[in-house]
């Protein structure tokens, strides 16, 4: 009996050790490790590598909130809402799938509450699901979720160093809808439709029919709308924004005009919550003065927050703005032509505009594109930057839209100088034709999730993730020198010096299988220790060059440490 009792002891001892371990093991993932090693990299929003994702199409984590205000009615294919939340992004960056990628900031569409009727533009009945219909500013869309919810993403993404970008809208209201009234006039025009024919029809009109266009230009003190009001009393808040408001306007000393309100609107969100940027929407559509007026409030109101919560700080980067001035290019430089009139949008406000030139430049050879980029980030665009694309959720024309080349377009977007935006789905070749849909709805399909058990979309992902967290680790892909050391195989060089940070990397594109020679003379000298990221292969360059011997046709070089 004792030797038995023993026995049952010592097993379940042994029991409750095994449990103890597992619990241990799952406490502390791989990938949390690799992304606190990440948190502490070298940053710099001249080549961030951004993640853009359509809240509502990504990832439902909390189907609970699926429907709000009675939004019920039938919609056009893909125009109503799917379920997609702040609390789904949250659950993907704790999973560790943005370091994965190498994605150290995240771009989400507006989370703040969306007018509660549909509406028909021409193309099917929709809701705003996409986020660009406000109706309150100072409250977020229950379908997307709380302000708890935004403040937990806040901090798990700064948690794994990934910075967080919110969209924001100051040119217009949402549409006008049985449950949602128009603004008052002193605060929106309804006419005449924009013409974008000049700088006056394009700045001073509403872009579509039906979509109330602020009155940004106006500096009459104007009273908060009684749709409002009534809203905020409702929900028992009323003195309390009312009390903000007398605040904001007494330190500032701005009139009360629409433009002031929605500033501070927007602004508590990087005050309360330690928001780092701002993509902001409708650039060219609203006088350039109004984007000054952000950009100073919302520095003020970062500089506070890093004041009131020094050790959840990052880094010393100051407040980052990135403009969507529909059609600028790259090759424009600082400014943007409106035909009469040329607005210098860097001067207002800007670090960066989307450069909408890379999806045609795409289809040319990789040199004429990286050297033309290095060229004018150190010229016309100096001390700025752009933030490239090829696919977006607006933009009808994207390259490579039927996804025959997703790695070459991992490569033109990850190796072209400046900072990269990867449009969700990029990465595991999303499709961006829908059947049955019209208009922009075929871009945004929900999140293919079920497609990554695809031994396709496996290996178009590991591409993607290679090259990606290659970007992240090194300064010099996205804000370095470039220079191209070798035509055949090609292979090029980028440098990068800011003070105490150095990097430099070697990369080399369209590679033969078997055994292959990477030109790397005047970039590491003989007897260096290399790293080819890609392949997890160590070399030592011999006679200004390294061998590699294997089947992928793409090399990432860094110094070995």
């Amino acid at each position: 009996m004792k030797y038995s009792s023993f026995i049952l002891l010592f097993l379940l001892f042994l029991g409750l050790s095994c449990k103890v371990d597992r619990k241990e093991v799952a406490k502390e993932p791989i990938i949390k490790k690799d992304s606190v090693l990440n948190k502490d990299l070298p940053f710099a929003w001249e080549g961030a590598n951004i993640y853009f994702l359509l809240t509502d199409r990504f990832n439902n984590a909390n189907p609970d909130n699926d429907v709000n205000f009675n939004r019920n009615n039938p919609t056009g294919k893909l125009r109503g809402f799917m379920g997609g939340d702040i609390q789904g992004i949250s659950e993907k960056i704790e999973e560790g799938y943005f370091d994965e990628l190498g994605v150290n900031a995240i771009w989400f569409t507006p989370v703040v509450e969306q007018i509660h009727g549909d509406t028909d533009e021409g193309t099917g009945n929709t809701y705003g699901y996409h986020g660009y219909w406000a109706k309150d500013w100072t409250a977020l869309d229950p379908n997307f979720g709380t302000k708890k919810d935004l403040a937990d993403l806040v901090k798990k993404a700064h948690d794994h160093g990934i910075r967080v970008l919110m969209d924001v809208v100051v040119n217009h209201t949402g549409p006008i809808t049985e449950e949602d009234p128009v603004w008052p006039d002193e605060w929106v025009i309804t006419e005449p439709t924009c013409e974008f024919t000049n700088y006056e029809n394009t700045t001073n009109c509403t872009l579509v029919n039906n979509l109330p266009d602020i009155r940004t230009l106006s500096d009459e003190s104007v009273e908060l709308p009684d749709h409002l009001l009534a809203k905020w009393k409702k929900e028992g808040r009323l003195s309390t924004e009312l009390d903000e408001l007398q605040l904001f306007f007494e330190r500032t000393g701005y009139p009360r005009s629409p433009r002031f309100y929605i500033i501070k609107w927007l602004t508590d969100y990087v005050h309360e919550l330690g928001i780092d940027g701002f993509r902001v929407d409708t650039v060219k559509h609203v006088n350039e003065n109004v984007w000054a007026e952000l950009y100073k409030e919302a520095s003020y109101a970062f500089e506070t927050w890093k004041r009131k919560h020094p050790d959840a700080v990052l880094d010393d980067s100051p407040f980052y703005m990135v403009g969507e001035v529909y059609g600028y290019g790259i090759s424009g430089g600082r400014e943007y032509d409106f035909g009469d009139k040329k607005v210098d949008y860097f001067d207002h406000g800007f670090k960066s505009l989307i450069n909408f030139e890379l999806k045609n430049d795409a289809s040319k050879e990789y040199d004429s594109i990286f050297s033309k980029y290095s060229r004018l980030l150190r010229t016309k665009l100096k001390g700025k930057s752009a933030l490239n694309y090829l696919t977006s959720h607006d933009d009808g024309s994207p390259f490579d839209k039927d996804r025959k080349e997703p790695k070459k377009a991992a490569n033109v977007l990850l190796l072209t100088p400046g900072a990269s935006q990867i449009y969700y789905g990029d990465e595991t070749a999303r499709s961006l034709v829908i059947d049955s849909t019209q208009g922009d709805a075929t871009l945004r399909s929900f999140m293919n999730w079920e497609d990554l058990d695809k031994e396709s979309t496996k290996d178009i992902l590991d591409h993607w993730r290679k090259l990606g967290k290659f970007r992240r680790e090194h300064l010099a892909v996205g804000t370095g020198r470039h220079r191209r050391l070798s035509k055949s195989p090609y292979t090029f060089g980028r440098t990068y010096m800011n003070g105490d940070i150095k990097d430099k990397v070697v990369i080399a594109l369209d590679l033969p299988d078997g055994k292959k020679s990477i030109w790397v003379k005047g970039f590491f000298g003989d007897g260096t220790k290399l790293f080819d990221a890609y392949s997890q292969t160590e070399v030592t360059v011999e006679n200004g060059k390294v061998v590699l011997d294997n089947n992928y046709d793409i090399s990432l070089l860094e110094l070995r440490e």
